[in-house]
């Protein structure tokens, strides 16, 4: 079936009609037009897939990612926190999170709709961020009222996200990028960027200690074995000043390199 016209072709339709690149999401088997976004949105989608995608407990988020419930209904997130597999083809289900950038022209009622779809559908929430005017996020969850964030205040996804999302990270560059080093910091077992910080401090104290000893070893026991050099360089800061202690009254590498007990 040819999808050029597809508002004009009597419906229903399903999403298996569709392909990847059509401009068309589906609600109900009723075909919706979906339109490329303006600089200001596409800036901001990239920005709030950079914040989600970098969270330490996102395994799998998407851009623009077609998520189909049921056979009638596609829907397209601008941006989706789920499971998201690494295969062509719509996903089937619905994110866990998704987030929606509303800037000015927004057609609100098919905005309520997708919302509704996707809450119907099993997402916990839904994240509206209004980019006309006084910038605030709108948080939509099932069965409950809608909840405002402004600037200054703090997003959380429970379950979803293991850490809160300042509102101002969403649309500003700086928030945003300072956010994503964080997550990008734990991922790698860091807290923040101090504790990276205070791990090369401490690495480097390491190293300095491990150039120390070797100088003073070789120079009280002459040339080492090339297991002691490896054993030395890869000890821990305890070990190293255990051993510059212990060389002060060894006579010997094995009794400096010793227990000391």
């Amino acid at each position: 079936m040819s999808t050029k016209n597809l508002l004009r072709t009597k419906g229903p339709f399903k999403a298996e009609y569709l392909r990847s690149g059509d401009p068309y999401e589906l609600s109900d088997g009723h075909a919706i037009l979906c339109l490329p976004t303006g600089g200001r949105g596409s800036l901001a989608n990239l920005l709030g897939g950079v914040v989600l995608a970098s969270d330490p407990a996102v395994a799998q988020a998407g851009v623009d990612t077609g998520f189909a419930p049921e056979p009638g209904t596609l829907r397209a997130p601008d941006v989706a926190v789920g499971e998201i597999p690494d295969v062509p083809g719509w996903v089937q289900g619905v994110p866990l999170l998704a987030l929606e950038y509303a800037d000015s022209g927004q057609d609100e009622a098919a905005l309520a709709d997708k919302i509704a779809d996707l809450l119907a559908a099993g997402t916990r929430m839904v994240w509206v961020v209004r980019l006309s005017g006084p910038r605030y996020v709108e948080v939509h969850r099932p069965q409950q009222p809608v909840q405002l964030y402004r600037p200054g205040q703090l997003l959380e996804a429970p379950g979803v996200l293991k850490n809160p999302v300042p509102v101002e990270a969403l649309y500003d560059r700086d928030a945003a990028y300072v956010v994503a080093l964080r997550n990008l910091l734990q991922r790698q077992g860091y807290a923040d960027l101090e504790a990276v910080r205070a791990a090369g401090a401490a690495q480097g104290q390491i190293d300095g200690r491990i150039a120390t000893l070797l100088e003073q070893l070789t120079a009280k026991f002459g040339p080492l074995p090339a297991e002691t050099g490896a054993r030395i360089e890869n000890a821990s800061l305890e070990e190293l000043q255990l051993w510059s202690v212990q060389l002060l009254t060894a006579t010997t590498l094995e009794e400096t390199l010793g227990t000391g007990k």
